[in-house]
């Protein structure tokens, strides 16, 4: 997901975007929608949140952390 999308989605809960990197606001909206805030944590790709929306971005920014 684009970040321009992830703003608006973090809007539409009330949240401030400014200065956050995608990391830290994707987890932002995991938290404001009662969701584990575990973006980017999946380092050995496995996850037991199924139908996460972020799931792909999520294995993705694991992967380059790890690096």
């Amino acid at each position: 997901m684009q970040m321009q999308e992830i703003r608006q989605l973090a809007k539409q809960h009330g949240l401030k975007t400014s200065r956050q990197n995608k990391v830290d606001l994707v987890r932002h909206i995991q938290s404001a929608e009662g969701n584990f805030d575990c973006f980017a944590t999946a380092i050995e790709g496995v996850c037991d949140q199924q139908g996460c929306l972020w799931q792909a971005d999520c294995f993705a920014a694991a992967k380059k952390a790890a690096h």
